[in-house]
C-alpha cells in the first residue's frame, strides 16, 4: 500500500473507467500529473493495482469557520478482490497521511453509504438534483431594489464572495476562495449558458448559474441551473424570475441543492409554490478525524458554562485494525466563551465505566457536529450514551447552522 506514482496511472485510469464507467480515461502528462494538488493512493500485489482512491485537500465551512478537509473521492477496488477489507486498510493509511496534514475532518460522496459507515463515517446531509415547475417560478413576486445582469470573468471575484458569504451561515459547504481544483474564472464563466446576477446598489448579492438546454418544448426542455444562491429574498426572487421567464420554452429547472423540509435552503422560500420531484440524490458523509482541531475556535451556540464529553469506538473492541477511529477515542471539555469554542482533553479512561459524561460514538460525533441530529435523537440510535444531563446544552451547542453543501467531488 503506497501513494501512486505517474508510472501508476494507466493502471490508476482503467481501474477508475471500469469502476465508474464513462469509457477509457486519458492519462495524464507527467507535467499536468505533478502540478495537480491530488494525493492518489493504491494497492498493490505483485506489482498490479488492486484498488485505488484519492484524497482532494481543501476547507469546509463548519461553524462559522473554514476547516481543513480530507475529501476522499474515486474510490475502486478490482472485482475479484472486493470483499477483502481493502477499502479500510487504504483509507487508514490515507487518513493517517491526513491527520498529519493538519485536516480535522474527511468527507465523502459514497456509491455504497454502509461500506463508509464501517469505516467511521456518518451522512449528515445530500447535494440532490430536483425538478421545478417554470411557470410556477414566473409566478414569483417582482422584487424591490434589484437589477439582474450577464456575468463576465471580472465578476467571479464578486461571486466567490457571495459564496463565502453564504457558506459561513452553514455547515459542510465547500470553501470556494482558495481551493486548488476550483475552476479558474475564465472557464468557469464559459461552462454555463449564462450567470445571472442579482445586483443592489452595485454589489453583486446573488448569483444562478444555469446551462439552457436543447429544445423550445416546455413539456420535453429542461433547463439545469447549478448554483442558485442569494443573500436577500428580493435577490432570490430576481434570480428566480429570470429563470422562469424561460417558461414558454423551457418546462423544468433541475437545480441542484441540498437540504428539505424545515432545512430547505432559505432561496427556495420566496418561491409561491415549493412542489418539487427529487431526480438524483447524492448523500455526504463526514467522519472526524482530530476533534480538538475540528472544534477549536468554532462559533457555537452561547452554552453557558463547561460541557464535557467522550467518544468511544464499540467496533474496536472486534480486533479490526482502525488506527484513525482508535486515536480518535478520548474524552474533553468545551468551554464557550461569547459564542467561541475552546477545547481541553482530558485525561479521562473512556473504558472506565465510573466517569460521569455523556459518551459519543464517532457516527454520533459527526452528527451532532454537522448538527445533523440532536442528542435525543441520537441516544434513539444509540450513538450517544451516559448521563442525560448534558443533552440540551449539547443539542443547543451544536444546532445553530444548517447543513448544506454546493460542490461534488
Amino acid at each position: 500500500m503506497r501513494r501512486v506514482t505517474h508510472d501508476d496511472q494507466p493502471a490508476f485510469q482503467r481501474l477508475g473507467s471500469e469502476a465508474f464507467g464513462g469509457g477509457p480515461r486519458p492519462v495524464p502528462s507527467r507535467e499536468e500529473w505533478e502540478a495537480s494538488a491530488d494525493r492518489e493512493w493504491g494497492v498493490f500485489d505483485d506489482g498490479a493495482l488492486a484498488a485505488r482512491l484519492r484524497v482532494y485537500g481543501f476547507t469546509s465551512w463548519f461553524h462559522g469557520g473554514r476547516v481543513p478537509t480530507a475529501g476522499i473521492a474515486g474510490v475502486a477496488v478490482e472485482p475479484e478482490r472486493r470483499g477483502g477489507g481493502l477499502v479500510a486498510a487504504m483509507l487508514d493509511a490515507a487518513l493517517e497521511e491526513a491527520r498529519e496534514r493538519g485536516e480535522a475532518i474527511s468527507t465523502l460522496f459514497p456509491s455504497a453509504p454502509g461500506i463508509y459507515r464501517r469505516l467511521g463515517y456518518e451522512v449528515i446531509g445530500s447535494y440532490d438534483d430536483v425538478d421545478v415547475p417554470l411557470d410556477r417560478v414566473a409566478r414569483t413576486a417582482p422584487p424591490s431594489g434589484i437589477t439582474t445582469r450577464r456575468a463576465t470573468a471580472a465578476d467571479v471575484e464578486a461571486i466567490t464572495a457571495v459564496h463565502a458569504t453564504w457558506a459561513a451561515g452553514q455547515n459542510g459547504p465547500v470553501s470556494r476562495a482558495e481551493e486548488p481544483f476550483w475552476t479558474p474564472p475564465e472557464k468557469y464563466v464559459a461552462d454555463y449558458t449564462g450567470i445571472t446576477l442579482a445586483v443592489e446598489d452595485d454589489t453583486v448579492v446573488g448569483f444562478a448559474s444555469w446551462i439552457r438546454g436543447t429544445g423550445d418544448t416546455p413539456a420535453a426542455t429542461v433547463m439545469e441551473v447549478e448554483d442558485l444562491i442569494a443573500l436577500t429574498p428580493d435577490a432570490a426572487r430576481a434570480l428566480w424570475r429570470t429563470l422562469g421567464s424561460f417558461s414558454t420554452v423551457v418546462g423544468t429547472a433541475r437545480v441542484s441543492t441540498s437540504g428539505s423540509g424545515a432545512s430547505i435552503d432559505p432561496a427556495w422560500l420566496v418561491l409561491p409554490d415549493l412542489g418539487v420531484r427529487r431526480v438524483a440524490e447524492h448523500p455526504y458523509m463526514l467522519r472526524i478525524l482530530d476533534v480538538e482541531q475540528a472544534l477549536e475556535g468554532a462559533w457555537l451556540a452561547p452554552v453557558a458554562g463547561r460541557v464535557p464529553f467522550a467518544v468511544a469506538d464499540p467496533a474496536l473492541g472486534s480486533g479490526r485494525r482502525d488506527r484513525p477511529r482508535a486515536e480518535l477515542s478520548g474524552a474533553w471539555t468545551i468551554d464557550v466563551s461569547g459564542g467561541v469554542a475552546h477545547v481541553e482533553r482530558d485525561g479521562i479512561d473512556v473504558a472506565d465505566a465510573h466517569h460521569d459524561r455523556p459518551v459519543l460514538t464517532p457516527h454520533g460525533l459527526a452528527l451532532l457536529y454537522a448538527g445533523a441530529q440532536s442528542a435525543r435523537n441520537l441516544r434513539m440510535a444509540g450513538h450517544l450514551t451516559g448521563p442525560e444531563k448534558w443533552d440540551p446544552p449539547l443539542t443547543a451547542m451544536f444546532s445553530g447552522q444548517q447543513v448544506h453543501v454546493r460542490d461534488y467531488f
